[in-house]
């Protein structure tokens, strides 16, 4: 009967004694998992944490922002003890999740480092009922100021399709900065100045940006903070010329086998005229996805002015098509397509030496659609110059090139309907006119003579 006794005594309060003691007395720290969105305290801040206990269950959970003797508790959250349900914790895991906002020019705080943490009590009767303690911190820096920018050129000038040049300063590092026009961004790029705080930034005008086009430079720091300083400028409104081109059917047999649109040439072949068809297509929707495959290089733009001078024309050629002509292209007297020309075409003997405008880097040999073959030229800080249809490439992509060179031949590829070297000039993603790259008056007056300015004023 005793040992009976015992055993019952044993199966019934020895071993769930023993199994409740070594489950509350459990030394398992609760585990914290914290993402903060950026080293850097903006004004729009929030922090992320979860904590996760597998054992007794989650006591208290606390997330503190410090700095110097300045503590802000901005969450501090109590669990109560679960009693008997806590024992079957130890299968399973107790998670909260939170997402907590910071607004740290409410404590007091300046900006400068601070220190967030989080800490995690579970239930556990371990260190006398106080339970296992997780801690983690996380050193921020408060920036709630927008950078400072100071314009350093006084005067800009800008026509309509045409380009423009900005210096300014900043007065700290880690910046991203640039101009913009209207919806279009241009990148600042330090480096043409000894002050490496002094930034450079070629920007345009589309063909289609008159007057009353929002102009100016922004600053972003690594917090977030966005500054916005204008600058004088002028824009000059300008119009450009309106062309028709009749398509026939000469020019349409001629030329479409030479594109092939693999899959896409099904859809042609089930229509009336698929050659047509096929031109419509090509005009328009090739047209944007070349016009992009082309600009893109322009994003790895050097850092510096790699030319001198003003920009060479093919010589002894005439102009056959101006920038930014509005051309409505016509088959059987019926118009079937519009679109804008975004370079000058020009024309002399077959198979013309081209040479390089100025001096720069080779970005892109290649063959893209409507343009053909092409050669585009890097001459820094986002400005390139484009030869399209050309009929053989005598460089290849990261040639230095000087002013003069021979890079290729003129010639008929891609969507030309004659021998002739379609020029461009790009500044970062916007064709704009070549014209005033070819004019020294217009160079001195709104790049030359700026830059020397700048310099004098440093």
């Amino acid at each position: 009967m005793r040992k009976f006794l015992f055993f019952i005594f044993v199966l019934f309060v020895v071993l769930p004694g023993g199994w409740l003691l070594f489950n509350e007395f459990e030394q398992k720290d609760p585990d914290i998992s914290m993402a903060l969105p950026s080293p850097y305290l903006k004004r729009s801040y929030e922090i992320s944490a979860t904590i996760t206990d597998r054992g007794t269950g989650l006591k208290q959970v606390k997330i503190i922002i410090a700095q110097g003797d300045k503590k802000k508790v901005l969450l501090d959250k109590k669990y109560p003890f679960m009693g008997y349900k806590s024992l079957l914790m130890a299968a399973g895991e107790h998670t909260e999740t939170f997402t907590v906002p910071v607004e740290s020019w409410k404590y007091g705080m300046v900006d400068g480092n601070a220190v967030i943490t989080v800490e995690a009590w579970d239930h556990s009767w371990n260190g006398w009922k106080r339970g296992n303690r997780a801690f983690e911190e996380q050193n921020v820096i408060i920036d709630t100021k927008p950078p400072r920018i100071e314009v350093l050129t006084k005067v800009h000038n800008v026509s309509k399709g045409g380009t423009g040049l900005a210096v300014y300063r900043l007065f700290e590092p880690g910046i991203e900065s640039g101009v913009r026009v209207g919806d279009n961004y241009f990148p600042g790029y330090s480096g043409v100045f000894k002050d490496p705080d002094v930034y450079t930034v070629f920007f345009a005008l589309g063909h289609l940006q008159g007057p009353g086009t929002d102009m100016f430079v922004q600053a972003v720091d690594a917090a977030g903070n966005i500054a916005k300083r204008g600058f004088y400028h002028y824009i000059r409104e300008k119009r450009f010329k309106k062309d028709t081109l009749n398509i026939s059917e000469k020019f349409l047999s001629r030329k479409m086998p030479e594109f092939d649109l693999r899959e896409k040439e099904a859809d042609f072949i089930k229509t009336a005229n698929p050659d047509l068809e096929k031109f419509i297509y090509i005009n328009q929707t090739l047209r944007k996805e070349n016009i992009e495959t082309v600009l893109t290089p322009l994003k790895d733009s050097e850092h510096d002015l790699l030319w001198k001078g003003k920009f060479l024309r093919l010589s002894g050629a005439a102009n056959r098509a101006s920038f930014a002509d509005h051309r409505t292209y016509k088959y059987n007297g019926k118009t079937i397509d519009k679109q804008y020309h975004m370079g000058i075409d020009l024309a002399s003997v077959s198979r013309a030496p081209v040479p390089a405008a100025n001096a720069g880097v080779v970005m892109s040999t290649d063959n893209v659609g409507i343009f053909g073959n092409i050669v585009m030229i890097d001459h820094g800080l986002g400005v390139a110059t484009i030869y399209s249809h050309l009929s053989s490439m005598g460089v290849k992509k990261g040639d230095r090139v000087n002013k003069g060179d021979v890079i290729g031949r003129t010639g008929a590829t891609g969507l030309a309907g004659g021998d002739h070297l379609h020029f461009g000039v790009a500044v970062h993603n916007i064709f704009v006119n070549p014209v005033e790259w070819w004019d020294i008056s217009w160079l001195k007056n709104n790049i030359f003579n700026k830059i020397d300015d700048v310099k004098s004023q440093l």
